[in-house]
């Protein structure tokens, strides 16, 4: 598991580098740059720097937040708080996939600047985003078959004293303890990868916005712009971090790999923001290339987070048999749902 997770976070980057690498080459520009007041390098350029160790900062608070209240009881898994703060990021996360990946590219994918055929004949946005939901549910389906068929396999079974048998699993990468009973085993490992899976899978989503939207603050110069964005992103950030903390918490990952997934988190804007401080000489992001392939990674980031958000997260818990038994708690995690994405939803009015 570690290695295919180390693997797909290394091909995923060198992909997302080698495509935005590919638009600087390619950039063609339509309309050319816009020349106005607010568009001034020298002033834009501190204004990056602030965003950068802001945006840093920001994802660092958020995305250890969950992990670091694992210290505190009410907050540790199969807690009703933990419920309900799991449920106040899943909406975030959903909101994010609704409110900002996928409206941003409808609008690059039907840009003025594209060709007719076949960018304003055929809803591209809503078909990629539909096969990245597809393709990710068979990766969620494949490697939770996979991971529990391999763990069976692994599995070492030991004579009790009432002369029966007991399942011993055999856990390579957790951090805390496997809890042995009697037919309890399969289910509960069975559990911990897919809460493993989809811990992995969310930030792969996720680092692919987070690239995304660093590359488009550090090439613009714009600082009307960059002064709305800084606060807006900062909070985006911290929010989508809890999200993503959060599963990497029920995931119960020893402290390395936490560490290892948080760190990737917190730098993928910042890197992004670096890199488009570099190319923002060449970048013109309303020239064709930079639009189609921005546009359809925005798509599949849109359908994988809305995807997960729905299915890995909300219909998991909100179906399970913790809240389905408590009325009470099921209300909670609704409200908390709702302000989750309402807070989410409200920063798209800023990025």
């Amino acid at each position: 598991m570690t290695v295919m997770r180390s693997q797909s976070i290394l091909i995923f980057f060198f992909f997302i580098i080698l495509s935005h690498f590919s638009v600087q080459v390619l950039a063609s520009v339509c309309g050319g740059d816009e020349n106005d007041s607010c568009n001034d390098k020298k002033k834009a350029l501190p204004l990056k720097i602030t965003a950068f160790f802001s945006i840093l900062i920001s994802s660092i608070i958020g995305v250890s937040s969950p992990l670091l209240s694992r210290s505190v009881a009410a907050f540790s898994p199969g807690r009703s708080t933990f419920v309900i703060v799991k449920a106040f990021a899943a909406g975030i996360i959903l909101a994010t996939g609704f409110m900002h990946v996928l409206p941003d590219s409808f609008d690059m994918l039907s840009s003025s600047c594209l060709n007719e055929k076949p960018w304003h004949q055929f809803p591209f946005t809503g078909f990629v985003a539909m096969l990245s939901a597809i393709i990710t549910l068979m990766i969620d389906s494949l490697a939770t078959s996979f991971y529990t068929k391999k763990h069976q396999e692994k599995a070492v079974v030991l004579p009790n004293k009432e002369g029966g048998a007991e399942m011993e699993a055999l856990e390579n990468g957790g951090g805390g303890h496997s809890h042995h009973s009697h037919g309890g085993t399969k289910f509960e490992v069975s559990t911990l990868y897919r809460y493993r899976i989809i811990a992995v899978v969310l930030e792969s989503g996720i680092l692919v916005h987070s690239v995304v939207i660093g590359l488009s603050l550090g090439a613009s110069n714009n600082t009307c712009s960059i002064k709305g964005l800084i606060a807006a992103l900062c909070f985006h950030q911290m929010f989508e971090g809890m999200g993503l903390g959060g599963c990497i918490l029920q995931a119960d990952y020893n402290l390395i790999k936490k560490a290892t997934m948080a760190f990737f988190f917190s730098v993928t804007t910042p890197f992004g923001i670096a890199m488009g401080m570099i190319i923002s000489r060449s970048y013109k992001e309303n020239s064709p290339h930079a639009l189609i392939i921005v546009g359809l990674l925005n798509a599949s980031s849109a359908g994988l987070l809305i995807y997960m958000a729905l299915v890995d997260l909300l219909a998991a818990d909100f179906m399970g048999a913790k809240l389905q038994g408590d009325m009470r708690l099921q209300i909670k995690s609704y409200i908390a749902v709702l302000l989750g994405a309402g807070l989410m939803s409200v920063m798209a009015l800023w990025a």
